[in-house]
């Protein structure tokens, strides 16, 4: 009733405060810190992450640890448009990635009329060391922090956060210049560090890698290594020695040899997930991986030059736990690779083949024989697989949910049927540019599958109405992309308006048969629609637009770029019709400037070359 509370009169403050715990979305949280003053004390205290540009000054981060006193959790990336703003905003500071300070107005000033790169420009807004001692004076509790792509953060900086952050778990410094004595301060001080992310950190040495793997021995279980080319096998050997604990390692580097991996297998008997792409490495190191590693349950390798079928041998016979295998661009993998892993890991829940071009029917017919447990399968760019080896899968793999077919000209509609009458539980059917599946097989996924919430047929054109027909009667989907599927009408898209009413996400850009009516369809049936891309579509108008929005108010993106049956009063509609929206893809010059006006932060455009 009207000037009564009954919430806050009723609930203690315990009770309100796991209530927002429990709310996912930030938006939601927001939402209830703007109910009243008591909600919004609350929620500052149930809060414990904070995500925010690299722009922030740091008075804002003072600002900030005043407001959220239990924050454990900060991501700072670089690659956020915009920050949080401050409490008390200056009258010269502006909102956003654009704000500077007035020295670098000044500097600005001084380069007008030359040319700056956007590198210059973004390194010149990026946080930097005294923004670092600032978080790090604002919240000493800090238990995971990520400075992603922060160039300006050096070793002064982070040995200010080590020793005040010594509660650190979770350490990412991917793409930060930060040099050997930062890291040897992160060792000394921050003695529960598990998780470190060197990634593209070009000013580490094997002094300071080395003098923080020391440090931390006893706490260290993941570490990733990209594009840092001081780190070598000197660094490897010492996390072989000491890091005892690791279960997670990422190496991404051209200066790796067998001698270091070796190393790490010699010494780190707990390591569960590996990650390589040293182009160095032979099958001499993973005959030691496979000797060594007898608890892995995950390998990705990638662009391999020197690893050869031996080396899957060794693999196979030795990781009996492999669970996840990667492999890519791996040149010289045949068949029998793929026979042995399928024949030794029979505990393979998911599988990914990419450019692997000497890998054919056979290797892939082993796992569907051996490996029933697989879950999920990702075959890229393999054009010596073959129809019977995805009918292996459909016999043998009836766990199987996820399947990823991209650009694998030797697969077609009779692999299809075997996956539908097989693999009963498929969940997410992903196909890209498979120009002999069609509707034949989609019809039999439509007809056994339904299970099914994902399907996408992007570029296959061999798909129309019928297998639409068959996917609307029998699945219930939440996402479909038929992107490029030229034999689709409306008549197709009608049967997914009527038979799945939980559609969320919806692509049906570069469809030259679908008209207004689809559309009208669409917002009848389909009212949880909140992404849709119509770019491309030639026949689609405003009038289509109108009839969709009225009932899809829940609609939070819209692409229609090339449209040109779409004017500035479609775009008009949209903005104003749909609540939740918060991009729309458009040409420029179909946005008025009163659009721009109401809802200019929405709209994106479409970027040309004049």
């Amino acid at each position: 009733m009207r000037g009564q509370d009954r919430i806050n009169n009723t609930l203690p403050e315990e009770l309100i405060l796991e209530i927002f715990r429990r709310l996912e979305s930030k938006p939601s949280r927001d939402a209830c810190s703007l109910v009243c003053k008591r909600w919004l004390s609350l929620e500052r205290f149930s809060r414990t992450t904070l995500r925010i540009g690299a722009s922030i000054s740091p008075e804002e981060f003072f600002s900030l640890s005043r407001r959220f006193l239990h924050i454990t959790s900060i991501h700072v990336d670089e690659r956020l448009s915009v920050t949080l703003p401050s409490l008390s905003p200056s009258p010269t500071r502006k909102r956003g990635r654009n704000s500077s300070s007035p020295s670098s107005s000044s500097k600005r000033k001084k380069l007008n009329g030359k040319t700056q790169s956007v590198a210059e420009n973004v390194e010149s807004c990026s946080l930097a060391d005294a923004g670092l001692t600032a978080l790090a004076n604002g919240f000493p509790r800090l238990e995971n922090l990520s400075l992603i792509w922060c160039p300006n953060v050096s070793s002064f900086g982070m040995c200010s956060l080590a020793e005040k952050c010594a509660s650190l778990r979770s350490l990412d410094l991917q793409g930060c210049f930060v040099g050997d004595q930062g890291l040897a301060a992160v060792g000394k001080f921050c003695k529960q560090l598990e998780d470190l992310n060197l990634r593209f950190c070009e000013g580490v040495t094997d002094v300071g890698f080395i003098d923080l793997v020391v440090g931390r021995a006893n706490s260290l279980k993941s570490i990733r290594v990209a594009a840092s080319a001081k780190i070598t096998d000197l660094s490897m050997e010492a996390v072989g020695s000491h890091c005892k604990l690791l279960e997670v390692l990422f190496l991404d580097s051209e200066c790796i040899h067998d001698k270091g991996l070796i190393a790490v297998a010699q010494g780190c008997n707990r390591l569960k997930d590996l990650s390589l792409q040293c182009v160095l490495l032979t099958d001499k190191a993973f005959s030691a991986v496979g000797d060594l590693c007898t608890s892995l349950e995950r390998l990705a390798l990638y662009s391999f030059q020197h690893f050869s079928d031996k080396g899957m041998r060794a693999i196979g016979k030795g990781c009996k736990m492999l669970k996840n295998l990667s492999l890519s661009d791996c040149s010289f993998l045949s068949c029998k690779g793929l026979e042995a892993i399928a024949n030794g890991c029979k505990e393979l829940t998911r599988v990914e083949i990419n450019g692997c071009h000497n890998i054919g029917t056979h290797g892939l017919e082993a796992i569907g024989k051996s490996c029933s447990r697989l879950n999920e399968l990702a075959l890229l760019y393999c054009q010596r697989i073959g129809n019977s080896a995805l009918q292996e899968i459909g016999k043998g793999c009836k766990s199987l949910e996820i399947l990823h077919l991209v650009d694998c000209s030797g697969i077609g509609d009779n692999a299809m049927c075997s996956i539908a009458k097989g693999c009963r539980n498929l969940k997410k059917l992903h196909i890209r540019r498979c120009y002999e599946i069609g509707n034949k097989g989609i019809i039999a996924v439509g007809k056994h599958c339904k299970s099914l919430t994902e399907l996408s047929v992007r570029f296959c054109d061999k798909v129309g109405d019928e297998a639409l027909i068959a996917i609307g009667k029998g699945c219930s989907l939440q996402q479909l992309n038929v992107s490029g599927c030229n034999h689709i009408s409306d008549a197709g898209i009608l049967a997914i308006a009527k038979g799945c009413p939980q559609l969320t996400h919806l692509d049906i850009s570069v469809l030259q048969n679908i008209g207004d009516m689809a559309l009208a369809e669409l917002g009848e049936g389909c009212p949880m629609l909140k992404d849709l891309v119509l770019s491309h579509c030639h026949n689609i108008t405003d009038t289509g637009l109108n009839h969709l929005v009225q009932n899809c108010t829940l609609l939070e993106s819209c692409h229609m770029v090339y449209c040109p049956g779409i004017t500035s009063a479609g775009v008009a509609t949209v903005v104003s019709s749909c609540p939740h929206i918060k991009k729309v893809l458009i040409e420029k010059w179909k946005v008025s400037d009163r659009t721009t006006r109401r809802a200019g932060s929405v709209i994106s455009y479409l970027c040309m070359d004049l």
